[in-house]
């Protein structure tokens, strides 16, 4: 995942721009399609366009939300819970969300925003939530019956 953020990261801005007007394209036609709103596609550009903002602040939460579930989840099953989890995971992904905006000034077109890292920070923290309250669910409910278990006494 932090190779994903980082090769999107490394785009220049009429690559991420692009990419970012085509998602919109296909966000829209899809929404068009289920809704049966009877867009053109011309219509669905201009809408796609209208959204940029959105559709990259979007992309920056739901990366960062995906990268914190990856790196929340493995330390939550090696038992590191609670204020610590959300110290070790929440820590590490925020900083790199600083260091990858800081990427960003080297690059074309590009320039680091403080409102970027807050955006992350936010999906950051919401990963780790979800997976502390997924964690935790699993070990009431569906993982209980395997920590019952107690090894039988040997008898001589």
């Amino acid at each position: 995942m932090m190779c994903l953020i980082f090769s999107f990261s490394g785009q220049d801005a009429d690559t991420s721009s692009e990419l970012s007007f085509q998602v919109g394209v296909k966000v829209f036609s899809v929404a068009n399609d289920a809704f049966d709103k009877g867009w053109s596609m011309k219509r669905i550009e201009q809408l796609s366009e209208k959204s940029q903002y959105y559709i990259r602040k979007t992309a920056h939460f739901t990366e960062y939300f995906v990268l914190a579930v990856t790196v929340a989840f493995p330390l939550y099953v090696y038992g590191i819970r609670g204020i610590w989890l959300v110290i070790l995971a929440g820590g590490y992904c925020i900083v790199f969300a600083g260091f990858d905006e800081y990427h960003q000034s080297f690059i074309d077109g590009r320039s680091p925003q403080k409102k970027d890292v807050l955006i992350d920070s936010c999906g950051v923290i919401l990963g780790v939530i979800i997976t502390r309250i997924i964690g935790w669910t699993g070990r009431m409910t569906v993982f209980r019956p395997l920590s019952n278990h107690k090894k039988p006494k040997e008898s001589y």
